[in-house]
């Protein structure tokens, strides 16, 4: 879920703040494996949290064109992996009304393999 780039700069910076807390911290919203991460060697969890929370490596020109820092891409001991992060209303049923507001929603980040993108 993108929101267009009419967004005021200080929004899209709280979204992206809040985004970025989420990854490396761990807190702020929810946290998924997908199907085929969990299938993975489960000695590769420890090193997948780690490689998400270090990640840094946002290109506005590629996967954040709107500087929210929803989107990426990395590696972990030669496997190619991404994560998103999407924005749900509190019950978890709907978009967020406000991404940038904490108080109506919830973040759920999602790592998954590329072929299930």
């Amino acid at each position: 879920m993108h929101y267009d780039s009419t967004f005021p700069s200080a929004r899209v910076t709280q979204i992206a703040e809040l985004n970025d807390q989420l990854r490396q911290t761990l807190h702020g919203g929810r946290i998924l494996f997908s199907r085929g991460v969990n299938a993975l060697c489960p000695s590769l969890c420890s090193r997948i949290i780690a490689a998400l929370r270090e990640f840094n490596n946002f290109r506005r020109d590629e996967d954040d064109p709107f500087g929210e820092h929803d989107f990426g891409a990395f590696e972990v001991l030669g496997r190619r992996l991404f994560f998103k992060i999407d924005y749900y209303d509190r019950s978890l049923t709907a978009a967020s009304p406000d991404p940038s507001d904490p108080g109506v929603t919830v973040r759920v980040l999602t790592v998954m393999l590329p072929e299930e993108y």
